[in-house]
């Protein structure tokens, strides 16, 4: 993996997000919602980690080399689809690599918060539920809940304690908004992480985004603000 890209805390830094990218994308691709983030007089004590993923070859693009957190066997998104375990794992190595060395810079891991992207949102969840640290919280936006079962196999004790945010189009033709809700109901009902309607409590926020394709939207993004302002907060 390349050095990540990193936006810092426009004030005294006391917080830190890692945000992952999706398939085929960078770290520099989400560069434009950090700096958009960090003009938010609320989150200026955040600095923004944005790591890029290793290249390799995606199956489901017919082989072609992309950055990748983990191979796609296939874009059907079937619940009892093949999953590609070992890249998964083998990527959850590396973040928690990056979260031990930014805890290492005297973060604490209660102020460094999780998040990612479609396949960066379902590495969040992978590492945040299994990670030895217990994290701020976990920002998930057009993602699911990978290898279910080596999760419940690794789940944190501190896991159903954590916030999570999962924001999803409704109209997403690539990870469809079923896919996500099975994931929170799977959350919910197998993991003991409860339902929670308020954004940056303790348990999981489900939103639905109506007519919001495979992307991210300004209504989805502030409530993403709304979440760190109060996972986060620059009080601390």
């Amino acid at each position: 993996m390349s050095t990540p890209l990193i936006v810092q805390a426009v004030k005294r830094h006391t917080a830190t997000v890692i945000f992952l990218h999706g398939l085929g994308d960078s770290g520099r691709g989400w560069l434009p919602v950090a700096q958009m983030l960090g003009k938010d007089p609320e989150l200026q004590h955040i600095k923004w980690i944005l790591p890029n993923a290793p290249t390799r070859a995606v199956t489901a693009n017919y082989g072609l080399e992309m950055p990748g957190w983990f191979d796609i066997y296939t874009f059907s998104f079937k619940e009892s689809g093949e999953e590609d375990r070992d890249g998964m794992l083998e990527s959850a190595g590396i973040l928690e690599t990056l979260i031990r060395d930014e805890i290492a810079t005297g973060v604490d891991s209660n102020r460094i918060v999780l998040g990612g992207f479609s396949q960066g949102g379902a590495m969040s969840l992978l590492t945040g539920l299994t990670s030895s640290s217990r994290l701020g919280g976990l920002v998930v936006l057009s993602g699911w809940l990978p290898i279910r079962n080596e999760i419940k196999k690794r789940l944190a004790s501190h896991a159903p304690s954590l916030p999570i945010f999962m924001g999803h189009g409704a109209s997403d033709p690539l990870v469809p908004c079923r896919i996500a809700k099975i994931s929170a109901e799977y959350l919910s009902g197998e993991l003991g992480i409860a339902s929670q309607e308020k954004v940056g409590e303790p348990g999981l926020t489900f939103k639905e985004y109506p007519g919001l394709v495979h992307s991210a939207s300004p209504e989805e993004l502030e409530d993403v603000a709304v979440f760190l302002r109060r996972v986060i907060p620059a009080s601390q």
